[in-house]
């Protein structure tokens, strides 16, 4: 069934920039030595307002979704400056005045590790890296001639998920104000209600996938070298937003045997044998979050065969699925112990 909202908006773009400034959170003992100021910087965001033309912006209260550029200044020589560009979407609460965000993306830094010239930064061993952020504003838009003001909370993290050593990563939490522009004042839109037919709770699935990726141990200049993965997992269904997953997985790491080798060798001590197999294996449980054909997973594993065992017995992944169709996906999920992400996956799988 559709029908027309009687709440009336102006404009199906807009424009936001925000200024924000806040601290460096200390999360490893590591970095303490990189955390001399406040860093600040800028978000310059375009948003596409959804008014229901398709089943999933109802669903979920008619999100934005768009493209951000910012730039942060770390406030440390040896961390240099953050410029990023990210995919991002924006969702409404307390009748559309609380917007929270969430966007990936990727970004440059200006001063990476480097042996000779900027030893210091043992946060970023690479330019080019990942990064994600979050933000929860206020905002109170069209308050003069389309424009409107905002302000509220940033959270903004970077990693180069492994790719290469130092990985100690960064993560920034800031205060933010900024201002808000609707175009295309003369143009009233309404939001469409649109309650679905459909029925998604599902039957049991399974799911099997293949993960890739490129990592190197925390030994800087060890080298980079292929990870491999295979998952298998039956997923259920519940309803139009969630699926709980159970299942395991097949780890082939090969920095690992390069690891194992040198800490034979340097650190006789522990008594480690060369030897010892670097491959895993473990069960995990997680939950799927569907948007569109876009979705968010979250696992949480338990090694049940990990003869190397100084990364731990549990392990996480956090990321994004996309349907192509109904029964093959991609995935970019990143797996980490803890707060030490392993590597950045990058897989192919089918739903049967």
């Amino acid at each position: 069934m559709v029908s027309v909202g009687q709440e009336r908006v102006q404009g199906k773009y807009t424009v936001d920039a925000s200024y924000f400034y806040g601290n460096i959170l200390p999360h490893s003992k590591s970095i303490y030595h990189l955390i001399t100021g406040h860093p600040d910087g800028v978000i310059l965001s375009f948003n596409r307002r959804t008014f229901g033309n398709r089943e999933w912006e109802s669903a979920y209260n008619y999100p934005d979704y768009g493209a951000s550029f910012h730039y942060q200044n770390m406030k440390n020589i040896s961390l240099g400056e953050m410029y990023g560009v990210y995919g991002h979407y924006n969702f409404y609460f307390l009748n559309r005045s609380l917007m929270f965000r969430a966007g990936a993306g990727v970004v440059y830094n200006t001063n990476p590790y480097d042996k000779e010239t900027n030893f210091r930064n043992n946060a970023y061993g690479i330019s080019f890296m990942p990064s994600a952020y979050f933000m929860l504003n206020y905002q109170k838009p069209d308050l003069w001639n389309g424009l409107g003001l905002q302000a509220g909370l940033s959270f903004i993290h970077y990693s180069n998920g492994s790719l290469k050593a130092p990985n100690t990563s960064t993560n920034t939490v800031a205060l933010n104000v900024g201002i808000n522009y609707t175009f295309s004042k003369n143009q009233l839109l309404a939001y469409v209600s649109r309650d679905s037919t459909v029925n998604y709770r599902q039957r049991v699935k399974f799911n099997f996938e293949l993960k890739g990726g490129l990592c190197e141990s925390d030994v800087i200049g060890a080298g980079q070298y292929p990870y491999y993965a295979v998952s298998a997992y039956a997923d259920r269904r519940l309803g139009r937003k969630s699926a709980l997953q159970l299942g395991a997985d097949f780890f082939w790491a090969k920095y690992l045997k390069d690891f194992i080798a040198f800490k034979s060798i340097s650190f006789p001590e522990e008594e480690l044998d060369p030897d010892t197999d670097y491959r895993k294996a473990g069960i995990f449980a997680g939950h799927e979050l569907f948007v569109n054909k876009l979705s968010v997973v979250v696992q949480a594993g338990l090694y049940v065969y990990s003869p190397y065992k100084a990364t731990g017995s549990h392990y996480q992944r956090v990321g994004l699925k996309y349907y192509f169709t109904d029964k093959v996906f991609s995935s970019m999920l990143l797996k980490t112990h803890g707060a030490n992400a392993e590597v950045l996956e990058f897989g192919v799988g089918v739903r049967l």
